[in-house]
């Protein structure tokens, strides 16, 4: 029973964030790793440190049949959705970071195979455990805004050649998806964890300052109604000079106003609430460092605990695959926008 072990992880990708889950399944009581698999020589990727049997491929850990109930993808994008159905196939439970697929199609074949199997697929969206994150769910949850008017995210952020290496799958269409995909789905899962599904879209899109670097855009304006009521707005950009900016959301209610800020969504900088006095929020965990570049939060081992905790049947999944699924759609509700744009 798996309440009663640690449970046994393996992680496929052992870049910045392959290192990070390894990382944090270490320090976990309740973890074990016990594989990683990557592309390149063992010797390039600077895992000398984890004692875990390593692979090139996933096949060749398959074949290894070791007992692993955890396979964790921190792979290219664009091959998120097949590598985990390999390991759904395996019946290996599922931790995909993000995004979940490049389409729609293809995580609802990750869907469909996950109850085939009856295993689980977390979705790495680490941003919801941000204290501001877990604030503002519960300020929307419990209605203290009152009726949503409008809402705003601002996400703006550098990335220019020493993100986008010629010999790297970043910046490439089939590995990578789109800046919307690699840069900002986290804000776009935060925006919908807490607001829903939009529609009517309309938009504008640039590409600024990437034309040699990357197959896509570097900058939108995005705008769009919530089906469950209001307007909002997506401004984003990779084109902004020397480092990230900010990513922000402002909310517009009817009983008041907030604005989360700082470059990575990790400040309450506005909290506007008829009646209602801002707690003390713990600080916000710094963001993952990648050489001359900052991320998301460094949150990841909310996301290792949340899986161990969901199966020893403690809790269940902060990120289920439907709501990956969700984030991926909106991205590509939006992506086929611009597409048609770009064909008129």
């Amino acid at each position: 029973m798996l309440e009663n072990r640690k449970i046994r992880f393996a992680v496929v990708g052992c870049g910045h964030i392959g290192k990070r889950h390894a990382e944090m399944i270490s320090r976990n009581a309740e973890a074990e790793l016990v594989a990683l698999v990557d592309v390149l020589p063992k010797e390039s990727l600077g895992i000398e440190s984890y004692q875990a049997p390593f692979f090139q491929s996933i096949e060749e850990m398959i074949a290894a049949d070791l007992d692993i109930d955890v396979v964790n993808i921190c792979t290219p994008n664009g091959v998120h959705a097949s590598q985990s159905i390999q390991a759904l196939n395996n019946r290996y439970h599922v931790v995909c970071e993000k995004p979940m697929g490049l389409s729609k199609d293809s995580c609802e074949q990750v869907i469909f195979k996950a109850l085939q199997v009856s295993r689980h697929v977390f979705c790495v969206m680490q941003n919801r455990y941000s204290p501001p994150s877990v604030w503002i769910k519960d300020i929307i949850s419990s209605g203290k805004l009152g009726e949503i008017f409008m809402v705003q995210l601002n996400c703006y952020w550098n990335r220019d050649e020493r993100y986008y290496k010629k010999e790297g799958w970043k910046g490439r269409q089939d590995l990578d998806g789109g800046t919307l995909f690699t840069q900002f789905s986290h804000f776009i899962d935060i925006m919908y964890w807490l607001f829903g599904d939009i529609k009517n879209i309309q938009g504008k899109f640039k590409d600024f300052t990437h034309k040699e670097l990357t197959d896509f855009e570097d900058s939108g304006f995005v705008s769009f109604e919530f089906i469950n009521g209001g307007i909002g707005s997506l401004n984003y950009s990779t084109a902004v000079a020397n480092q990230n900016l900010e990513s922000s959301i402002t909310i517009i209610g009817s009983k008041g106003s907030v604005k989360i800020g700082g470059q990575y969504m990790n400040e309450v900088e506005v909290c506007n609430i008829a009646g209602y006095d801002m707690p003390e929020l713990a600080a916000s965990n710094p963001p993952n460092d990648y050489g001359p570049y900052k991320g998301s939060a460094a949150n990841h081992h909310y996301v290792i605990e949340n899986v161990v905790d969901t199966l020893k049947g403690r809790t269940s999944a902060t990120t289920n695959a439907l709501e990956g699924l969700k984030v991926v759609e909106i991205i590509e509700r939006i992506y086929n926008l611009r597409d048609r744009q770009h064909d008129l």
